[in-house]
């Protein structure tokens, strides 16, 4: 309130003033009329002069000007000014005394000039002192700081201002130690240096999106008892140049003051890349960014007591001299949580977010059903799983939930309302079948979960398959048996209709990508155990500079070898579902109807055709709730290209559903 009642009175004193400085300002402008000493005789003497008649007096002896206004209508708004002697003004008194009515003539003092003229001036720089303090204000607050453009942008986390501790971070438990380490360290330092042990200058904090590197700065900023700066590697750069490298000296300047504190910086791969990879050469304004940086971080300035903490998900593409010990002395992996992470993580986001759960919810089976889920993942599925819950009007959140809430993550929402034609929810079918078939008879194969014809996301219908454990390394059957599930839904398509749709393109693409690694990569071919080309983004500062090291003839092999591969996988898979053709028509009939099959469903069908004595051994029969992570084969590719998932970067499923490289 006091606040408003400040605001209220300054905006009366502005306005006052400017009212004073018009009024100032308009009589300032009054026009005046240059008449000699004559022609103002004669207007006085004829009764066209108003009383008084003010004399400015400069000295005693000298009067600076005389100030009249006239009675006529032509000039009624007009003064008259001229300058005159001392003696000169008895002899107008006498004049102007003899008149009727009688004109008066009034002595001011030069002071009550300069006087005026200060009561003139002064309301204007008044006015234009307000307009410009507010300006500076208005300029200065908020986000935008425009008069500060050299200032960091850090922000101060208060001890009273704790967001998270290390109790709240799980499934990262090797990063938790490194950083609670260097809070110890912080917090008593002779207790490390006492044996010779030096304060680490930095920590880089490298993982794939979600894995929870900017929660483990906000709860190394909770634990902490020392200041704590944050801010983003984007906040450094402007468009003005300069203005980056100057920040750069302000944070570690404000770190300095604060010693010891923990300087946090996120994503500092938008300061840090490389150097040379612009086309602005060595005066491109983030390279002189990043060279600020790295002298701040290890010069000839000590910065003893600051400790830099960073976060990216591409290493790859950061400057080699901002990787090397002395500055950032730590790299910490940052990896998706294991089955007792995701235990752990569900279990927090739960009691923080206060889910009443079902009694059938267990948060072990959920997290064994979702390996290469991150940290942000599975937070998405718990949110998830409580709004189907309310949306369904359910007092508590129950196991189904959650299992549409993994369907949901994995594979987008359920578009209901797309209506297909029968031909086409046949041919989705059959389609989808031939995936789940192939996989269901191959023991090398992931176990399959269930299968579905309803419309997900971009996707006509959906194959899921669960790992029955978290996988880290892929030998070659699994390749071989995943590239054969892939080739089964096109080889279901020619097998029962003659013909092939759209729906096999991202089979084909993350069909041929699996090969590529497996012959370039991975030495699964009889090319031998070598490795050709590399599998690193296209980054303009480095790819500029590579060549290739192999022939154009070795690059032809390599091409038939995958030609080869894909081939025999295609020719497999069509040959198990010709051979089970009763199966796949039985089942796909069967999925047409329902919709939606789940692993118990599929095996009932199999040995309904009396062939339950080809079903893979029973340590593949576990219920769905007692698998791992989803992968899914669809049927239709994305209406809009994607980028393709990354190894270990997210669960395997690449956008479009196809299957996707196990994290190896």
């Amino acid at each position: 309130m006091n606040g408003f009642l400040k605001q209220i009175s300054l905006w009366v004193v502005v306005l006052i003033i400017m009212l004073l400085a018009v009024t100032q300002f308009s009589e300032l402008n009054t026009p005046k009329t240059k008449l000699l000493k004559e022609d103002f005789e004669i207007q006085m003497l004829a009764g066209n002069v108003d009383s008084p008649v003010k004399c400015v007096q400069l000295d005693r002896d000298t009067i600076v000007a005389i100030q009249a206004r006239f009675k006529d209508k032509v000039e009624e708004h007009q003064t008259v000014e001229f300058n005159l002697e001392i003696d000169e003004l008895a002899t107008l008194r006498e004049m102007g005394s003899t008149l009727n009515p009688p004109v008066r003539f009034e002595l001011v003092k030069d002071s009550q000039l300069f006087q005026g003229i200060i009561f003139t001036f002064l309301p204007i720089l008044l006015l234009v002192g307000l307009v410009w303090f507010f300006m500076f204000r208005q300029m200065q607050g908020g986000s935008n700081k425009a008069m500060s453009f050299g200032k960091s942008r850090a922000k101060m986390a208060n001890q009273s201002d704790k967001t998270a501790t290390f109790e709240d971070v799980a499934g990262v438990d090797e990063a938790k130690e490194e950083l609670q380490e260097v809070v110890e360290f912080l917090k008593d330092p002779k207790k490390f240096t006492r044996l010779g042990g030096k304060i680490p200058r930095g920590v880089l904090l490298i993982g794939p999106p979600g894995s929870g590197k900017t929660l483990l700065a906000r709860a190394v900023a909770g634990e902490a008892s020392v200041p704590f700066f944050s801010i983003s590697g984007s906040d450094f750069v402007e468009m003005f140049v300069g203005v980056g490298a100057s920040r750069v000296r302000d944070l570690f300047q404000q770190g300095h003051k604060h010693a010891p504190c923990i300087i946090f910086i996120d994503e500092i791969d938008a300061v840090g890349r490389q150097r040379g990879a612009g086309m602005g050469g060595g005066h491109d304004e983030r390279e002189q960014t990043l060279n600020q940086l790295l002298v701040e971080m290890d010069g000839f300035n000590t910065n003893d007591g600051v400790i830099l903490v960073a976060a990216t998900n591409r290493p790859d593409v950061l400057d080699r001299a901002l990787l090397r010990p002395g500055r950032f002395d730590r790299q910490v992996m940052v990896s998706n949580p294991d089955i007792k992470g995701r235990k752990a993580i569900l279990d927090i986001h739960l009691k923080n977010q206060k889910v009443p759960m079902g009694d059938d919810v267990n948060t072990e089976v959920i997290a064994r059903s979702t390996p290469g889920f991150s940290g942000a993942d599975l937070a998405n599925m718990v949110n998830e799983a409580a709004l189907l819950a309310a949306r369904r009007s359910q007092d508590l959140v129950n196991m189904i939930d959650f299992e549409d809430a993994k369907d949901r993550v994995l594979m987008g929402p359920a578009r209901r309302s797309l209506v297909m034609s029968p031909e086409e929810k046949l041919s989705t079918a059959y389609h989808e079948v031939g995936h789940t078939l192939v996989a269901r008879l191959l023991s090398e194969a992931d176990p399959v979960h269930k299968v579905t014809i309803i419309p997900r996301g971009p996707t006509l219908g959906v194959t899921s398959m669960l790992p029955k454990e978290d996988r880290h390394s892929i030998s070659k059957k699994h390749c071989l048996a995943t590239l054969r599930v892939l080739m089964g839904g096109r080889a279901a398509e020619e097998i029962i209709f003659g013909e092939f749709t759209s729906g096999a393109s991202n089979d084909l693409k993350v069909a041929t990508q699996r090969t590529h690694a497996m012959v370039c990569e991975w030495g699964m071919s009889e090319m031998g155990p070598i490795s050709f080309g590399s599998t690193d983004e296209v980054f303009l500062g480095r790819d500029l500079m590579k060549s290739r090291d192999f022939s154009e003839e070795t690059a032809s092999a390599v091409d038939r070898v995958i030609h080869k591969f894909l081939e025999e996988a295609y020719a497999e898979a069509k040959e198990i579902l010709i051979k089970h053709k009763d199966i796949l028509v039985a089942m796909s009939e069967a999925l047409y109807e329902r919709e939606t099959l789940d692993a118990v469903e599929i095996d009932d069908i199999i040995r309904d055709c009396g062939a339950g004595d080809l079903l893979p051994p029973e340590d593949k029969q576990d219920p769905p709730e007692d698998g791992g992570e989803t992968v899914a084969v669809q049927d239709t590719p994305p209406p809009i290209p994607q980028p393709e998932a990354k190894l270990g970067d997210a669960p395997n499923v690449v956008p479009g559903g196809e299957v996707a490289p196990d994290p190896a």
